[in-house]
C-alpha cells in the first residue's frame, strides 16, 4: 500500500473510468444552437490579429454562428465592435467582409441612418419630427472587444465580460515571446467535418500520438509514451530518477523546436529563460476558441470556430520577429509545414471520430487514465451549459 501511495503522488490521471459527454452533444442541432448561445456567446472569442485592422477606419466583418459582428478602428486607431445590423429596422450595416471605410461613418444601406466610428446614431432621414424620439437611445448594439499581445478578442456580453487575462489558462506563460511585435508569416486553414468539441479532446490527449504522429512522437518523447506531460505518467518517480530518456520532460536530445529535423529556423527569442528553452514548446490556451504555442525560434496561433454541429473552422498562424521574415532566403511555408502535417493528422482524426458517432447504438464512451484533461474540458462544457 505504500509503494501505492508513493507510485500515485502527484499523478494526474484518471483512477476511475469517467463517461464522456453524450453523442447527441456532437450531433444535434438544437444543442448546438444552445452551445452558441452559453458558450460562445457569454466568453472571450478570438477573431484576427491587431495587424489585420491596420489603421484608421479599416474594419473586418466576423461571423459567429448567427451573430455578425463589425470590428474597426474608429480615427484615433481605437477598437471598436458592434453588432453588424441598423438600429433602424435591423439591416445589416456593412457587406464586404474587410477594407477601409471611405468616411467616419457607417451608413446602413437600407434607410441612411447614420452612425460614427463610437457607434453614435447621428443622422435618420426624415420629414417628420416625432418629440419622443432621441438619438442618444439608438447606437449600434456594442460589442466588448480587447486586444491581449497583439490578438483580438470580442465578447457579445459586454455587461458580463470579466477582464480578458482571466480567460486564459495562465495569460503571462508567453510573456517572454513578446507576441504583440510578431508577424504572421503563414496562415493554415482548414474547414473540418467535425464539432468543435472534438477537436478540443483531441489537443487535451496524447493517447492518438504514437499512432497518429510518428515524426511529432520522435520529437517530443513523452508523446509516444501516450503522455502529455511527466506526471502523466503512473511510474513518473521512478522514471524520472533514473533519467530515462523515453520520459524526458520536453524534446528529445538534439531536438530544438518543432521542425522537420528538430532544429530552429533563427536565433532563438532572446527573452526566454532556460527552463522555456529546455521545455521545447509553451502553451496558452483560451477556451473555446484558441491557443497558442510558443517555440524558441518562433510562435504558433490555432483558432478554432464552430460553424455547425459537425463543421468546425481551424486556422492556424506561425508568428516571427520581423528581421526574420525580411531576409531574403527564409520560407515561412517550409518551417510551417511540420506543425501543418500535426493539424492535418488531427484534422483526419477529427472527422473519423465525428463519423463514427452516427452510430444509433453510441450513447456516450468511457476515458481512460491519460485523458484526464479531456475530461476537465468535458466538465467545463457542462458547467457553461449549466
Amino acid at each position: 500500500m505504500a509503494q501505492s501511495d508513493e507510485r500515485n503522488q502527484e499523478y494526474t490521471g484518471l483512477t476511475r473510468v469517467e463517461p464522456t459527454l453524450p453523442t447527441r452533444f456532437y450531433l444535434d442541432p438544437d444543442h448546438h444552437a444552445l452551445e452558441l448561445q452559453r458558450i460562445w456567446y457569454r466568453n472571450w472569442i478570438y477573431v484576427c490579429r491587431a495587424s489585420d485592422l491596420d489603421g484608421p477606419r479599416a474594419f473586418r466583418v466576423f461571423d459567429l454562428g448567427s451573430q455578425q459582428i463589425l470590428l474597426l478602428r474608429d480615427e484615433g486607431g481605437e477598437l471598436q465592435a458592434f453588432h453588424n445590423t441598423c438600429r433602424h429596422r435591423g439591416s445589416t450595416l456593412i457587406q464586404k467582409a474587410e477594407g477601409c471605410l471611405r468616411n467616419a461613418r457607417i451608413t446602413c444601406p437600407y434607410h441612411s441612418w447614420t452612425y460614427d466610428l463610437q457607434g453614435r446614431l447621428q443622422r435618420r432621414p426624415t420629414r417628420g419630427e416625432q418629440a419622443d424620439f432621441d438619438k442618444a437611445d439608438y447606437s449600434l448594439y456594442d460589442v466588448a472587444v480587447a486586444d491581449w499581445n497583439g490578438f483580438i478578442f470580442i465578447h457579445l456580453e459586454p455587461e458580463n465580460a470579466a477582464p480578458l487575462e482571466t480567460a486564459f489558462d495562465a495569460s503571462h506563460l508567453l510573456d517572454n515571446w513578446h507576441l504583440a511585435e510578431l508577424q504572421v508569416g503563414h496562415t493554415h486553414t482548414r474547414t473540418l467535418a467535425c464539432n468543435w468539441k472534438i477537436f478540443w479532446e483531441n489537443f487535451n490527449e496524447c493517447l492518438h500520438c504514437p499512432n497518429l504522429h510518428p515524426s511529432l512522437s520522435r520529437i517530443v518523447p513523452l508523446y509516444k509514451q501516450y503522455f502529455m506531460e511527466v506526471h502523466d505518467d503512473p511510474e513518473w518517480q521512478a522514471h524520472q530518477r533514473e533519467g530515462d530518456p523515453l520520459y524526458k520532460a520536453g524534446l528529445a536530445e538534439g531536438k530544438e523546436t518543432w521542425s522537420a529535423d528538430g532544429l530552429p529556423c533563427a536565433e532563438y527569442f532572446p527573452d526566454l529563460s532556460p527552463e522555456e528553452i529546455e521545455r521545447g514548446h509553451t502553451y496558452c490556451e483560451n477556451t473555446p476558441s484558441m491557443f497558442v504555442v510558443g517555440h524558441v525560434d518562433y510562435a504558433r496561433s490555432v483558432q478554432i470556430l464552430p460553424l455547425g454541429p459537425e463543421q468546425t473552422l481551424i486556422q492556424a498562424q506561425w508568428l516571427f520577429r520581423p528581421e526574420v521574415l525580411q531576409n531574403p532566403d527564409f520560407d515561412a511555408a517550409e518551417v510551417a509545414a511540420f506543425a501543418t502535417q500535426v493539424i492535418e493528422e488531427d484534422g483526419a482524426a477529427a472527422e473519423l471520430n465525428q463519423k463514427g458517432l452516427h452510430s444509433i447504438r453510441h450513447e456516450r464512451g468511457a476515458l481512460m487514465p491519460e485523458e484526464y484533461a479531456v475530461h476537465s474540458f468535458q466538465r467545463w462544457v457542462k458547467d457553461q451549459l449549466d
